[in-house]
């Protein structure tokens, strides 16, 4: 009898997303040549969230939080997340599994109303860059929201401090980065970047009808590569803030990754960085209104030793949203990105692509 009344106790939640999106795509460059990517296209992006907690009498409260991915993709698993979390008001939080980083989580950028994004590699579903730019998934080139040497959602341990009058302070370890959402069995130390910390930092206050929301991060980790010169590192500030109707954002990240040394044969991604500017209106009724940049530069070499200098991203997105009612909102927005893989002479490649298109988004 005591399993069932222990069980009333926990506040099990189910929740998550599903954003749908048709656009219609104009596609151009040598990296694409001989390829037909312009028309309309699909793109799905949905997740279903398990969030079971319980406040103990002590006043802790306990959690588990696993996200569920609702796509097959190539080479990611189908689960996005999945820590426990141990809070209080006097305590904080402390997060224990597969999750981002203090750093990562304590970052703002450029404020959007739509969600097709242009600060991570979601738009390439439409405009495919990756061929003509060695930006790095989780690298400042592509997205102010990175992480030492690309890691994301390794096993972790989390701290954020409570709220002091809006300033929160979080720390984190993780013993690897090469292993999303898995056990390591065991690091081997001399095989895989290891000893990963990062430190975030987000003051987030308002004062009358203005919004102040401020943000720096830090993270380093110790290289298993011997012909590495420097471990990896990355750090960024962001900021937003909200004047009645408006807010206005912006965000800088860098992540710096030695590859002096890299002999041929092996690909790397080496230093890249990353800054975002943009604006947001939410106009009395149902429609909120938005402009934006990323721009990002990052230097890689490939396992047949080409290099790549100063190769170039530069996305810019209008669009509108409007809410049709509690969780669901429609999306309509232009998006315009050009790539290249800053390379002279015949291995030149760039892509450029323009798309105009709608989504529909439910929130539960």
């Amino acid at each position: 009898m005591a399993a069932p009344a222990a069980a009333q106790e926990w506040d099990v939640s189910f929740g998550g997303f599903m954003s749908q999106h048709v656009a219609y795509a104009d596609i151009s460059g040598s990296a694409v040549s001989g390829e037909d990517h312009d028309g309309v296209d699909l793109h799905s992006n949905t997740e279903i969230h398990f969030s079971p907690s319980i406040t103990l009498d002590n006043g802790l409260t306990f959690g588990a939080h696993v996200e569920f991915e609702g796509e097959n993709q190539t080479g990611f698993t189908q689960i996005d997340e999945s820590y426990m979390t141990i809070s209080s008001d006097t305590l904080g939080q402390i997060i224990i599994g597969s999750e981002n980083s203090a750093g990562y989580k304590s970052m703002v950028g450029a404020p959007g109303v739509t969600s097709m994004y242009i600060n991570s590699p979601s738009i390439s579903t439409f405009i495919p860059f990756s061929a003509a730019y060695p930006g790095g998934f989780r690298q400042a080139g592509l997205s102010s929201y990175t992480e030492v040497g690309g890691n994301n959602d390794v096993q972790r341990l989390t701290y954020f401090t409570p709220s002091f009058n809006g300033l929160t302070v979080g720390i984190s370890y993780a013993p690897t980065g090469s292993l999303n959402v898995r056990n390591s069995y065991g690091v081997d130390r001399n095989s895989v970047m290891h000893d990963i910390f990062d430190i975030g930092v987000n003051y987030s206050q308002t004062f009358g009808t203005t919004s102040v929301t401020l943000a720096a991060r830090y993270g380093t980790a110790e290289s298993a590569n011997t012909y590495v010169a420097s471990d990896p590192e990355t750090w960024g500030v962001g900021a937003q803030l909200g004047f009645g109707d408006f807010t206005v954002g912006a965000s800088y990240s860098k992540n710096d990754n030695d590859i002096s040394g890299v002999p041929v044969g092996t690909a790397a991604a080496g230093d890249s960085e990353g800054w975002s500017l943009g604006v947001t209106y939410d106009m009395a009724g149902p429609w909120a209104f938005e402009a934006l940049t990323y721009q990002g530069e990052a230097d890689a070499i490939d396992a047949a030793g080409n290099i790549s200098n100063n190769a170039e991203y530069e996305a810019y997105r209008i669009g509108a949203s409007r809410d049709l009612g509690p969780g669901v909102s429609w999306d309509v927005y232009v998006a315009h990105v050009k790539a290249d893989n800053g390379r002279t002479g015949a291995d030149y490649e760039d892509v450029k692509g323009t798309i105009i298109g709608t989504g529909i988004n439910l929130s539960f």
